[in-house]
């Protein structure tokens, strides 16, 4: 029997020129940005960008981000003339929004190869703020299409050594920022698709993140030409098939999820609603937000809250990683986290993290344990 070659490596920031001739040349390279860590290729080098389908063992119907250092970069890929009123909005939001964790998506130029668009004619483009997400692009001097830096539908990683435990076997360099910590935002960008039909266009927030809907409409409401000419959704669907083509990634029913089953807990299930008698909270981990499970955190066989103050900043910062730690906890069988349900109050990083830990459970909400 023959073992497989570890081919990923980890290097250092300070190896990024090295990384920017390998991303010109067609070669992968995992890097930190703000929200997790993406797998670059050359945007527009078709079968650089395969490789990364590949890699992640990723549907051709999964669009990728194209990552940017600047406006001007991003509408270059874009169709809209730049005086247009499409055009002028995708200015407004990149000027207000980047360097930043929401992605644009609108109709893409000629040049953009289909394969990074799941053929769908549009391309999501965003311009990270993480210093060594804009040294990399750069030292490419190419545009980077990036998904997560992760095997499809499995947790997204925010550390290096999340990077190299699902692409150990690949062709990839891994930049390690481990030193400055994870990834500060945490969850995936916001994606946002922009549509002009000539007379009104609306914007369709496609996935939640750190930007809300109400962010972009503020932000549109400051210029008098977009006040009334726009109008903003949120349309964040979950799509079961993975053989339809999305315009959006993070859109399937099953995504960032760990390697062991994992439900919500509904809320309407009590915090004192605990059997001591029932052996299976002995083989369950828990994960919690704002202590809404932590009658359980003795009786479980291991427990964490991702935030016990409710802060959704905190708690997006360390979802990740914590169902990276749950999935490896000796004997576990399931993991449980909470239900947790939209309000009025609720902010964009507690809408995403809703969202992050309904498709880890495929949106399965259990009554009782």
């Amino acid at each position: 029997m023959t073992t497989q070659t570890k081919r990923a490596r980890i290097v250092s920031p300070k190896d990024l020129e090295k990384c920017g001739e390998r991303l010109r040349s067609g070669d992968l390279v995992a890097f930190p940005t703000e929200t997790v860590y993406g797998l670059g290729c050359h945007a527009l080098n078709e079968s650089a960008i395969q490789k990364v389908f590949s890699a992640k063992e990723r549907p051709l119907t999964d669009p990728l981000i194209v990552h940017v250092i600047s406006t001007l970069d991003a509408q270059d890929l874009w169709a809209a003339s730049h005086d247009s009123v499409e055009g002028r909005a995708l200015q407004l939001l990149a000027d207000k929004f980047w360097p930043g964790p929401l992605t644009l998506v609108a109709k893409a130029a000629s040049h953009v190869p289909s394969i990074v668009m799941a053929n769908t004619g549009h391309v999501a483009c965003r311009c990270p703020s993480h210093e060594i997400a804009r040294k990399l692009i750069q030292a490419a001097q190419v545009p980077i299409a990036a998904p997560s830096a992760n095997k499809f539908g499995h947790v997204s990683p925010t550390k290096a050594q999340h990077v190299h435990d699902d692409l150990c076997n690949e062709d990839v360099w891994i930049v390690n920022d481990d030193e400055n910590g994870t990834c500060h935002v945490g969850v995936e960008s916001t994606v946002a698709k922009l549509e002009w039909t000539g007379e009104s266009g609306t914007i369709t927030v496609l996935r939640q993140g750190a930007v809300s809907a109400n962010d972009i409409v503020a932000c549109l409401q400051q210029f008098e030409e977009f006040k009334d000419v726009f109008t903003v959704n949120v349309k964040t669907k979950k799509q079961n098939k993975q053989d339809v083509a999305q315009v959006s990634p993070g859109q399937c029913y099953r995504h960032y999820s760990p390697d062991i089953p994992s439900f919500m807990l509904s809320s309407d299930w009590k915090n004192d609603n605990v059997v001591d008698h029932d052996t299976s909270i002995s083989t369950t981990v828990v994960i919690d937000f704002q202590k809404k499970l932590d009658s359980l955190e003795n009786h479980a066989l291991a427990y964490r809250d991702l935030s016990a103050a409710g802060d959704s900043s905190e708690a997006a910062q360390a979802v990740f990683e914590t169902l990276r730690w749950a999935e490896q906890v000796e004997g576990a069988t399931r993991i449980v986290f909470p239900e947790i349900i939209d309000s009025e109050e609720a902010d964009s990083l507690t809408l995403a993290l809703k969202d992050r830990l309904q498709r880890a459970a495929s949106g399965v909400v259990m009554d009782s344990l």
